[in-house]
């Protein structure tokens, strides 16, 4: 069944929603019925993923379809009897490669739609910090500054690398990280997800194999699935990583690129210890391949930890950063330190995929960094984090949980209950009851079921959180 016309003007998302509500209307798709996987609707249709996925949710939205985790979309009918009793795939198999080796979107795409926020619920799975922990006075005091600049300096397209005098200012910040690097070694982003984007593109063809943590980082994983990779999990440790699992994968695999987490990585807010850091980097160098180093949550380790890129100099890693952590979510400014040659060559894909950045966010975040208040407002949230993490972990010890490692510092504790294997469906019973959580399976290269659940310490301080937990315990 076809949904877009040919002869149509309108846009492809509008064309695919406008198809699949007449079907509906004129029951040629009746109540239950299950509509195309994101995948193969996307080559029948000729289409991105992206217009498929936007399609599905304005329809969703609209009433006419119903999300159902680890089985797909279908027609919604008034009871939802028929699409609440949908077969679902066994949980192992939702997200793995189908018969035809491609990646199967549709599990991994409903399970994160299903744990997004809604706005009244209580959000231990999140990935931010409280809105009432950001310096909005400081933010406000950088804007108002910003307004009176010079009616024409923000007139044009800006730096192709994006502002001069933010990368200097990074190169000295570079500098506490022990990183020695030149202005012209760094390209500035919209935050860290388009730096990992540029890197992706630049780096992995249809078909490499591509070693990331696991658990990791879940946007990481879609992108990477994007881009036609095969992805190789290296197990995370409470030291850092599994370093005897990961020369297995080179040698068997002999991947050119290693995506890492290397400071309270997201999601077990473990760090990598100095002895696995240098051995990492010993193996990047006998088996030739790069790593990148997203080291995003590097503001809020207090320890003054050495990154990976210090030790490395930038030879073979690229080091990847942003300031949503500290100064705001909103400010989506990031950037990319590498040497020279690769600087030179990700630098023209930047500008094809969206020309410059934005020039305004850039000087914003210049102006942050320069205020003498934000280095205090970093270290309070520092201490606010120990605070939390101690808090939290002892509730959880509290109600039967068992932490994998209790890291004291950044956002994340990773954790599971004795008594329960699939913490997704555990998610699922919390969510109605409105407690957000973030189940093991979004952080699975393969997203196949885990007991680990994620927790934002800064998030997991509500009582109702507990009680949910300690039913676990009572039953």
């Amino acid at each position: 069944m076809m949904f877009l016309d040919s002869a149509s003007q309108a846009p492809l998302v509008s064309q695919i929603v406008a198809g699949i509500s007449l079907a509906i209307k004129q029951q040629q798709l009746r109540p239950g019925s299950k509509l195309p996987s994101i995948r193969k609707l996307s080559q029948s249709h000729k289409v991105s993923h992206f217009t498929v996925v936007e399609a599905y949710d304005r329809l969703v939205a609209a009433g006419l379809l119903k999300a159902v985790p680890n089985a797909g979309f279908f027609v919604r009918e008034l009871a939802d009897s028929v699409i609440c009793a949908a077969p679902a795939p066994a949980p192992a198999e939702a997200a793995d490669v189908d018969a035809h080796g491609e990646f199967d979107f549709d599990a991994y795409l409903l399970l994160q739609r299903a744990f997004q926020p809604m706005g009244t619920e209580v959000r231990p799975g999140v990935g931010l910090l409280p809105e009432q922990w950001a310096d909005d006075d400081g933010l406000q005091r950088s804007l108002r500054v910003l307004a009176r600049s010079a009616p024409g300096d923000f007139s044009g397209y800006g730096i192709a690398k994006g502002s001069a005098k933010l990368r200097a200012r990074l190169v000295e910040k570079l500098a506490d990280s022990r990183i020695a690097a030149h202005p012209e070694q760094i390209i500035l982003t919209g935050g860290a997800s388009h730096a990992l984007d540029l890197v992706v593109r630049y780096l992995v063809q249809r078909g490499d194999p591509v070693l990331v943590d696991e658990p990791g980082y879940h946007n990481l994983f879609f992108n990477l699935h994007l881009q036609g990779a095969r992805l190789l999990g290296v197990p995370r440790t409470r030291d850092g990583i599994d370093l005897e699992q990961l020369e297995q994968l080179i040698v068997q695999h002999r991947p050119k690129v290693f995506f890492t987490n290397t400071r309270l990585q997201c999601p077990t807010g473990t760090s990598l210890s100095l002895a696995i850091a240098h051995r990492l980097l010993l193996l990047a160098h006998k088996h030739d391949f790069l790593i990148v180093e997203n080291d995003i949550y590097a503001d809020l380790d207090p320890s003054g930890q050495q990154a990976l890129a210090g030790m490395d100099q930038l030879s073979r890693v690229i080091y990847i950063a942003s300031f949503s952590k500290t100064i705001a979510p909103a400010l989506r400014v990031g950037f990319i330190a590498a040497r020279q040659e690769l600087i030179d060559e990700l630098l023209p894909l930047k500008l094809v995929s969206g020309l410059t950045t934005s020039q305004i966010t850039e000087e914003l975040a210049l102006e942050v960094l320069l205020q003498g208040r934000h280095r205090k407002h970093v270290k309070q949230l520092q201490s606010r984090l120990a605070e939390a993490h101690e808090v939290v972990g002892r509730r959880l010890r509290s109600v039967g949980m068992e932490p994998y490692v209790e890291p004291y510092a950044g956002l994340f504790l990773w954790a599971r209950h004795p008594q329960i294997e699939d913490s997704t469906a555990l998610a699922m019973q919390a969510r109605d009851e409105k407690i957000l959580f973030a189940p093991g399976q979004l952080f699975m290269p393969d997203a196949r079921v885990v007991p680990w659940i994620r927790f934002n310490v800064a998030h997991s301080m509500d009582d109702r959180i507990y009680r949910f937990l300690g039913e676990i315990r009572a039953g």
